[in-house]
């Protein structure tokens, strides 16, 4: 097999989170279904012969929950779209406080399936993510962070039956600390379950 030096050439990564959420029935027999797919597409080109040699790559990954507090299942789920974090501010999810889901439902889970963070891309300012003393342990520590920029995103999951554990009052806050300089936008998903 010869061997190709690529010289110069495009790389395009496109990096795709859905998370497609359905619920069904009314609040009192509410059931959720979630699907989260990554998808990770990128094409590398070397541009310096007669004939365009190209490496693609193509990498689809989907995680599916069925209603229930098991493994690969969650039942509660939490939305924030395009908050607004002002300049230098901090934005704390407590998710043990008095959240609501979509229809009015408290939101307190027992533990998270998963975590997802979107900086607007037409933000100015850095986020750094968690750092509370009381943040729901996703990282190694309570103390450890991670610095979310403008149109970058952030993704945790654990289908086990552990999941990420909230406890009330030492593990149960989502952190998001706006840098100074400007006011910033965030979506926010997170996935759990009841028990």
């Amino acid at each position: 097999m010869r061997k190709m030096k690529l010289f110069g050439g495009l790389m395009v990564l496109g990096v795709l989170v859905t998370l497609a959420l359905f619920t069904q029935g009314d609040v009192g027999a509410a059931s959720l279904t979630s699907r989260i797919q990554v998808n990770l597409t990128g094409t590398l080109t070397d541009a310096t012969t007669l004939t365009d040699n190209q490496a693609s790559l193509s990498v689809i990954r989907t995680t599916s929950l069925a209603t229930g507090v098991g493994a690969s299942q969650a039942d509660k789920i939490y939305t924030l779209k395009a908050q607004t974090i002002a300049d230098g501010a901090t934005l704390s999810i407590d998710c043990k406080a008095a959240l609501v889901d979509a229809f009015g439902a408290a939101f307190t889970p027992a533990k998270l399936r998963a975590v997802y963070i979107y900086s607007t891309p037409t933000n100015t300012t850095s986020f750094t993510l968690f750092g509370n003393a009381n943040s729901v342990p996703i990282l190694n520590t309570a103390a450890t962070t991670s610095t979310l920029r403008p149109g970058g995103m952030f993704l945790a999951t654990d289908i086990s039956t552990t999941g990420f554990a909230v406890t009330a009052g030492t593990g149960d806050i989502i952190q998001i600390v706006n840098a100074a300089g400007a006011a910033a936008t965030v979506d926010v998903v997170l996935i759990g379950t009841s028990s």
